[in-house]
C-alpha cells in the first residue's frame, strides 16, 4: 500500500501519522488473531475437574459400651461352731457268771436220742406158681448180641415174670443181672414172647410170678 502525501516533493516530509497509526492497527489485529489462535479450546475443563472430586467422609465407630459392674461381693459366713458331744460314761464291766448247776439225775433234753429202726424187709414176692411153655420158649429162643459174640461175653440173666389168669406176659424185670446191658435186653425181649401156664388157686387160674434163667453161651 502507497500513502501518497500531497505535500511538495521537494518538502520533507516528516512524520507520516496516517502510516504509522494504519502499521500499528494491522500489528494489532494479527496480535490478537495469534492471541485466539494459542487460547485453550476448553478453557472451563477446571470445573469439569472439579466437579468429579469425590468427598469421603470417615464415620468413627461409636465408642463400646462401659463393662458391667462388677458382682458385689458374697457376704462371709460365720465361722461353723461345732457342738461338742458331752463325755459318755465308760461303760461296766459286765457281772461275772452264775457257777454252772450240776444235777445229779440227766434231764429229758440229755438222754440220748434212740438209734432210727432198720428198714422194713421188703414184701415177699407173690406166690410164684406160674411156669412158662417149654415149648414157646424154644420156638423163641433169646437173640445173643452180635457185640457180645465178638467180645467173647457170656453170662445169666434171672428174669421175674408177672403172668395174668389167661398166661400172659404183664410185666418183666431183672432179678439178677449179667453185668452185661445187652444181655440183659435181649433176655427181656425174648421173655415177653413166650407163653405160660397161669398159677392156680383153689382150682382156679390167678394171675403168679415165674422165675427164669436165661443163660447166654458160646459152646
Amino acid at each position: 500500500m502507497t500513502l501518497r502525501s500531497n505535500t511538495d516533493p521537494g518538502q520533507d516530509p516528516g512524520l507520516d501519522w496516517a502510516r504509522i497509526a494504519g502499521f500499528t492497527m494491522v500489528i494489532t489485529f494479527h496480535v490478537g488473531a495469534v492471541l485466539l489462535l494459542l487460547a485453550p479450546v476448553n478453557p472451563p475443563a477446571t470445573d469439569a475437574e472439579a466437579d468429579d472430586v469425590t468427598q469421603v467422609v470417615i464415620i468413627e465407630p461409636p465408642p463400646p459400651p462401659p463393662p458391667p459392674p462388677p458382682p458385689p461381693p458374697e457376704p462371709e459366713q460365720p465361722p461353723e461352731i461345732k457342738e461338742l458331744a458331752p463325755p459318755q460314761p465308760s461303760p461296766l464291766p459286765p457281772p461275772p457268771d452264775d457257777p454252772p448247776v450240776v444235777f445229779d439225775t440227766p434231764s429229758p433234753m440229755d438222754t440220748p436220742a434212740p438209734p432210727p429202726a432198720p428198714p422194713a424187709p421188703p414184701a415177699p414176692p407173690a406166690s410164684i406158681e406160674a411156669s412158662v411153655d417149654v415149648s414157646s420158649r424154644a420156638m423163641n429162643p433169646p437173640r445173643y448180641p452180635p457185640a457180645a459174640v465178638r467180645s467173647g461175653i457170656t453170662g445169666t440173666v434171672v428174669l421175674i415174670v408177672s403172668v395174668d389168669a389167661n398166661g400172659n406176659v404183664t410185666d418183666v424185670t431183672v432179678e439178677r443181672s449179667s453185668r452185661n446191658r445187652d444181655l440183659d435186653r435181649a433176655a427181656v425181649q425174648a421173655a415177653r414172647k413166650w407163653s405160660f401156664n397161669p398159677a392156680m388157686v383153689d382150682g382156679v387160674a390167678s394171675a403168679g410170678l415165674v422165675r427164669i434163667p436165661v443163660d447166654f453161651n458160646l459152646d
